[in-house]
């Protein structure tokens, strides 16, 4: 009974060390992130939905929201911001003059371009430590974590 607790107690301590570890790893890219951005005065939100846009083409917000699994009022605001800066556009959909299509412009995609150089070098400099091996790895087990089951 005391062995149990005992492995009880030193399993909820890895947990807790493990747990420590990752969040401390997930403020560096959020610090670095935020950093190599600032020059294109655009959040991870916006990259991220820069990035929806470029991989799948022009779509709708409703869709736009979907993919990125936020609610479409947090939607609108980041394609707000995105449009003034000139790095996404809004057009009327030609299918249904009631919706929406926003796609990336010629400027966006120069500048997703200029984040991608920019943010190899930074996740270099978090990931650079590990070997191939370890990196192919620590892809699975967050992948593991990332997908719900």
């Amino acid at each position: 009974m005391t062995q149990d607790r005992d492995e009880a107690a030193a399993d909820l301590a890895a947990d807790d060390a493990l747990s420590e570890a990752f969040w401390a790893v997930a403020r560096q890219l959020r610090e670095r992130s935020q950093e190599t951005l600032a020059p294109w005065d655009i959040t991870p939100a916006h990259l991220r939905a820069l990035r929806t846009l470029r991989r799948h083409g022009t779509m709708r917000l409703s869709e736009l929201s979907d993919h990125l699994h936020i609610a479409p009022r947090s939607t609108t605001e980041v394609v707000d911001a995105l449009e003034a800066r000139d790095l996404v556009r809004r057009r009327a959909d030609p299918g249904d003059r009631r919706a929406t299509l926003v796609e990336v412009t010629e400027h966006g995609t120069d500048v997703l371009a200029a984040i991608r150089d920019t943010r190899g070098t930074e996740a270099g400099r978090v990931f650079g430590r590990l070997g191939p091996p370890d990196r192919a790895e620590l892809a699975r087990i967050l992948a593991l974590l990332r997908d719900p089951a």
